[in-house]
C-alpha cells in the first residue's frame, strides 16, 4: 500500500487544483461504508463468524468525475471509479475497475467509451429496495452457494454505452466488444433497457445477451437475461417489485440448459424524514434440474436506516435465507454458505463525500 499512497495523494491534489483553475467541472467523490456483522453457517464447521465488514448498504468506493462545456449544449464527460475495502484499506479490485470511461453528452443523450456498469445494471438499480446492498441483496445475482448465480452482468469492458430520455421515457443500450479474432460475435455483450415514469408509477423492461466463444461445429454459449419491474413512489411509501428470467444455452450438445427465475418485492416507509424502514423478499426459482436438488432459495430482509445528516447514515439490517432439499444457501452473492439456512445481522455507518 505504501507504493500507491503517494500517487493517489498526488492525484487528489491534482484534482483539487484542476477544479479550481480549469473551466471544466471536476469532482472527487466517494462512499465509505463499514459495520459489525455476524453470520451463521459461515464455515465448514457450521460455526458463526463475527467481523468488521466493508460495504454494508453499498460497496465502499472513491472516484473522479468531470465535464467540460464544449459549447452549443455539448459536453465532454469522464468517470474514474475504484472500490475500497474499508476494513483493511486495500483496493477492492483493480484501481479503476468499477468505472473508467470518457464520452460526450448533449441534447441527443450521453455516449461513453471504456468500462462502465451496463445499461441493465443502471436501470434495475432503482427497482431493488436494498439498492444492491452487499448486506443483503440478491438483485444482481442469486446466493453464492448455488451451482449458478442466475444473474445479470454488472459491467462490460471495451464498452460503448448510450443513454437518453424523452418525456417520461428513459432508455439506453450498452455493447461490449468481444475483441476475438475468431468472430466479432465471440464474447460480445449487449445490454438494453426501457423505463417509463408517470406520476408516482414507474415500469421497466430490460434485455441482456452475453455470447461465449465459438467451439467446434460453430456453436457458442449464449446467455440471455430479461427483467420486468414496477415501482410506486409517493410520499413516505415506496413499493418495488421485479422479476428476472435467466437462460444459458450451452454450445455443447451434451449439456443441459441452465434456467432460473428470480422474483423480489419490497416496501420502504419513512417514519420520519430521518428514519427509513425497509422489508424485502427475494426468491429464486431454479429450473431444469433434478427435483431432489432443486434449491429454490428464499431470503427475507429487514433494514432500519437513520440519517444523521444528508451525507452520513447509521443502519441496522438482518436477513434469513433458506433452501430446499438440504442444498446450501448464502445470504451473500459473493461468500458461500455451509448449511441449508443462514442468518445474518449487520450494524454500520456510511459516509458520502
Amino acid at each position: 500500500m505504501k507504493n500507491t499512497a503517494l500517487p493517489l495523494a498526488a492525484l487528489a491534489l491534482f484534482v483539487t487544483a484542476g477544479a479550481a483553475q480549469a473551466q471544466s467541472n471536476v469532482t472527487l467523490y466517494g462512499r465509505l461504508d463499514a459495520g459489525f456483522s455476524t453470520t451463521t453457517n459461515a464455515s465448514a464447521s457450521k460455526s458463526s463468524v463475527t467481523q468488521l465488514s466493508s460495504g454494508g448498504m453499498n460497496t465502499s468506493r472513491w472516484g473522479i468525475l468531470g465535464s467540460e462545456d464544449l459549447g452549443g449544449g455539448l459536453k465532454a464527460v469522464f468517470n474514474l471509479e475504484g472500490g475500497i475495502l474499508v476494513d483493511t484499506g486495500a483496493a477492492d479490485g483493480a484501481l479503476f475497475k468499477r468505472q473508467a470511461n470518457v464520452g460526450l453528452e448533449g441534447a441527443f443523450g450521453r455516449v461513453v467509451l471504456g468500462r462502465s456498469f451496463t445499461t441493465v445494471y443502471d436501470f434495475v438499480l432503482p427497482y431493488d429496495p436494498m439498492a444492491y446492498a452487499p448486506f443483503y441483496s440478491w438483485a444482481t445475482s442469486a446466493n453464492a452457494t448455488g451451482p449458478s448465480k442466475y444473474g445479470m452482468t454488472t459491467a462490460f469492458d471495451n464498452l460503448v454505452k448510450y443513454s437518453g430520455k424523452t418525456g417520461g421515457f428513459s432508455y439506453g443500450a450498452s455493447y461490449g466488444f468481444g475483441e476475438q479474432s475468431s468472430s466479432s460475435s465471440d464474447s460480445a455483450k449487449l445490454s438494453t433497457a426501457l423505463n417509463y415514469k408517470t406520476g408516482p408509477v414507474s415500469v421497466l423492461a430490460t434485455y441482456e445477451r452475453i455470447n461465449g466463444n465459438t467451439i467446434a461445429g460453430g456453436a457458442r454459449d449464449k446467455n440471455t437475461v430479461v427483467h420486468l419491474g414496477a415501482m410506486y413512489d409517493e410520499g413516505p411509501w415506496k413499493l418495488q417489485v421485479a422479476a428476472r428470467d435467466y437462460k444459458l444455452d450451452p454450445a455443447a450438445a451434451n449439456r443441459a440448459d441452465v434456467r432460473g427465475t428470480m422474483y423480489w418485492g419490497g416496501v420502504s416507509y419513512k417514519t420520519t424524514p430521518a428514519i427509513t424502514l425497509t422489508g424485502v423478499v427475494y426468491y429464486q426459482n431454479v429450473k431444469n434440474v433434478a427435483a431432489n436438488v432443486d434449491a429454490d432459495p428464499v431470503m427475507y430482509v429487514a433494514r432500519l436506516r437513520y440519517a444523521l445528516s444528508k451525507r452520513t447514515d447509521l443502519y441496522l439490517a438482518g436477513a434469513y435465507a433458506k433452501a430446499k432439499h438440504g442444498q446450501l444457501v448464502s445470504l451473500s452473492r459473493d461468500d458461500a454458505g455451509f448449511g441449508d439456512t443462514q442468518r445474518g445481522l449487520i450494524a454500520g455507518i456510511q459516509h458520502r463525500f
